[in-house]
């Protein structure tokens, strides 16, 4: 299982961007998808996170700001990223826990808030 992850870039504050992230395969086994983050000198963290009914649970400083969704026919999850702030910036990774397999990371997307 390979992850893909597009989207990331430099943004002003108060912008949006739009995570992507695809699995290299059809796989009718993925359950939770999400994205974490990690920061220079900090811990990786989750940012949001989305089960295979859709239920959604996001880290608390991105919730009302930050949307995750996930197309199960083309194996994608989005992260909409709204009023973005500084601290915002990081390195995004991806992640799949695929049922009967294991866990896996994508290859992580720099996102930049920085007027």
């Amino acid at each position: 299982v390979q992850l893909q992850a597009s989207g990331g870039g430099l943004v002003q504050p108060g912008g949006s961007l739009r995570l992507s992230c695809a699995v290299s395969e059809s796989n009718p086994n993925i359950d939770d998808m999400a994205w974490h983050r990690q920061a220079p000198g900090k811990r990786r963290e989750l940012v949001a996170a989305v089960t295979r009914r859709g239920t959604t649970n996001y880290g608390d400083s991105v919730l009302g700001r930050f949307t995750i969704s996930r197309d199960s026919a083309k194996n994608t999850v989005y992260l909409q990223m709204s009023s973005l702030r500084p601290e915002d910036t990081a390195v995004y990774y991806c992640f799949v826990r695929v049922r009967y397999d294991g866990e896996y990371w994508g290859q992580g997307t720099q996102v930049t808030v920085s007027s």
